[in-house]
């Protein structure tokens, strides 16, 4: 083999690899957005670039797999279910406690569930890996709540406050499908 010929060897070896990288790059960018909906977005917009937005998604995903979280029994269900219907019916009298008791009674789930309930962008984070779809109502009810703490969320604001925790209430005390019994092990 002369200079030449090891040279081009190198070069279309070297070019397969960068092909390879780019394709399983693209690939991982698909999967993570298919998985996490607009928290994908919101979480690139959010750090700035693409690559530090995967890897904060991987990070939570590998986090979230370290969790034991578990389905809740049916009792305990039905339990939580039975709260949540009188908190929505304290919401006519009483709204602003209504929407708060709905902060707390999901932060009650999530720990009964085997979720840490640390701080809230750990509890949002950690919601996103299981159950996407419905972390950006979590992010968005917990911002009219605290608006509500100090005086500054309507009515309305509060039943768009209670409609989402129901979302991800409800949400939360499904059995977990396929793709999150891949997760919560």
């Amino acid at each position: 083999m002369n200079q030449s010929t090891a040279w081009v060897l190198i070069i279309a070896i070297v070019a397969a690899l960068l092909i390879i990288w780019m394709y399983l790059r693209q690939r991982r960018t698909v999967e993570l957005h298919r998985r996490f909906g607009p928290e994908y977005d919101r979480v690139v917009k959010e750090s700035g670039t693409r690559s530090q937005a995967e890897a904060e998604l991987e990070n939570r995903t590998k986090r979230v797999e370290q969790l034991s979280i578990r389905p809740l029994p049916a009792e305990r269900r039905e339990r939580f279910n039975e709260r949540w219907q009188q908190q929505q019916s304290r919401f006519v009298d009483e709204p602003k406690a209504a929407v708060d008791e709905a902060d707390h009674l999901v932060e009650e789930v999530m720990r009964e569930r085997g979720y840490p309930v640390g701080e809230f962008e750990q509890r949002a984070a950690d919601i996103s890996v299981t159950h996407p779809r419905v972390v950006q109502n979590y992010r968005a009810a917990h911002d009219i709540a605290t608006r509500e703490r100090s005086g500054q969320a309507t009515t309305d604001d509060l039943r768009r406050a209670m409609s989402l925790y129901r979302e991800l209430f409800m949400d939360l005390l499904e059995e977990p499908t396929t793709a999150q019994r891949g997760v919560a092990r």
